[in-house]
């Protein structure tokens, strides 16, 4: 058998100053001889070891050694490994704004060792030990005060334009972001923002402004007028009180579901009891994913246990409450805004560039609770696909069935014009049991719902 050979991430070919591989099972970055300088003075001015010292860069090792062959060769990279990749279009509001400020601290840390950000976009963050973390090593250079932020644009379509599009209509619009992956158009953005956001300053700066000079040619002596220090900082205050400026307080449909969950006496406390007892005595769980995972409550019990947990949901408003958890109390949680019945495909180049939710997700467990029937019946999903989805997601699956005589139930069928005569119980153990067998079948208290351990044939 030949050996492995490196292989590069189909995301990573734009830049010339390196990219990204995967060898045996890990992944590294290259450094290219075209961005020694740049990646050298990133090193040497301790631009590098302040980043990583404050947690804002995930931290790498240097090796010595050509993994790729590749003539253009300068260095190796091995980052601190992550464990589980969201995309913007997967991100909460507060997420993203959080990931925009992160991205301006970056900057304005880089100006004080010469350096700056070439890169501005949300792909280059990841949520990582519950933090949010930059992971683009090749994203500084050394700062030319004849030339502009390189990254001014990039930043504003990216961050800004969905930001501000939330924060004037109070809609969860992250969606924006798949439709356009590398920044909605600033033009586009300002024909979207109701009249009033041009009041303030720096949303007509940087949105409207720019949107009208989208289609406008620099002249050289424009591309020659030195930028100072000065102007950089000062274009960087300016965006961050603009970001810091939004603000997102609709409310969504399901965000008090366990408030309500919680009057049901006994029906709560029970099944936290059950997943419990049952992830205790199972073994080599080490990932999960929580299938409706609304603002944590279940996922958090997994995390306890040393459990690394995706916690996927629809609610964008139950997802912005689990993230600001996790900013006061990091934990090993992903929280993706994900709809179950359509989540995220694979997107750009040769769609290969993204991968998709399901390419991402592979676990030991997975929590379906309570979510059952918003698949069957809220969106019309059939049994067996139902199954066929938990059993892509991992090899155990605590998945509780909620019967059709469930208040839930009966009033998802009030808008519902079609019958449900095969959403039984006996439909739901046949169509599992084609993927899955039955270990352990329990009532939950209060309550006419069951909860089942099920493991993959």
């Amino acid at each position: 058998m030949a050996p492995e050979q490196p292989k590069q991430h189909l995301a990573s070919y734009r830049d010339p100053s390196g990219f990204v591989f995967s060898y045996k099972g890990e992944i590294y970055r290259q450094v290219n001889q075209a961005f020694r300088k740049d990646f050298d003075h990133f090193i040497d001015s301790g631009l590098y070891s302040e980043l990583v010292k404050d947690q804002l860069l995930l931290p790498h090792q240097q090796l010595e050694e050509n993994l790729t062959g590749e003539t253009n060769w300068y260095t190796t990279l091995k980052p601190e490994q992550l464990h589980f990749i969201t995309y913007p279009y997967e991100w909460c509001f507060d997420q993203l704004k959080d990931a925009a400020l992160l991205t301006l601290q970056l900057a304005q840390k880089g100006v004080a060792h010469n350096m700056i950000l070439k890169d501005a976009t949300p792909f280059n963050i990841q949520l990582h030990k519950g933090r949010l973390i930059f992971i683009d090593t090749l994203s500084f250079e050394e700062y030319d005060e004849t030339r502009p932020w390189v990254a001014y644009r990039q930043f504003c379509e990216t961050f800004l334009a969905p930001l501000a599009l939330m924060h004037y209509h109070q809609q969860p619009l992250q969606p924006l972001l798949f439709a356009y992956p590398d920044g909605i158009p600033l033009a586009t953005a300002s024909s979207l923002l109701p009249w009033r956001s041009r009041l303030n300053l720096h949303v007509y700066l940087h949105i409207h402004l720019q949107g009208k000079m989208a289609g406008s040619k620099s002249t050289a002596t424009e591309s020659k007028v030195v930028f100072s220090r000065q102007k950089l900082q000062n274009l960087l205050r300016s965006l961050q009180t603009l970001v810091e400026s939004f603000q997102f307080k609709a409310k969504g449909v399901w965000s008090d579901y366990y408030d309500e969950a919680g009057q049901r006496s006994g029906y709560l406390p029970h099944k936290k009891e059950l997943v419990t007892h049952w992830t205790e005595q199972l073994t080599g769980i080490a990932t999960a994913i929580d299938l409706g995972a609304n603002d944590g409550t279940f996922s958090e019990i997994l995390s306890s246990k040393n459990i690394r947990t995706v916690s996927a949901d629809g609610d964008h408003f139950a997802i912005s409450k689990l993230y600001q958890s996790l900013q006061a109390n990091p934990r090993s949680i992903y929280p993706v805004l994900l709809d179950l019945s359509n989540p995220s495909p694979s997107i750009g180049f040769a769609n290969e560039e993204r991968a998709s939710f399901m390419e991402r997700t592979h676990t030991d467990l997975v929590l379906a609770l309570a979510v059952i029937h918003h698949l069957a019946i809220g969106k019309n999903v059939p049994f067996a696909r139902i199954a066929e989805f938990c059993k892509q997601l991992g090899r155990i699956l605590i998945i509780e069935f909620v019967p059709i005589g469930d208040d839930k139930v009966q009033f998802m069928l009030q808008r519902k014009s079609n019958t449900f005569d095969w959403y039984t119980e006996e439909g739901f153990r046949a169509a599992f049991s084609r993927h899955f067998s039955i270990k352990e079948v329990k009532k939950i208290n209060s309550s006419d719902r069951t909860l089942f351990l099920m493991e993959v044939l």
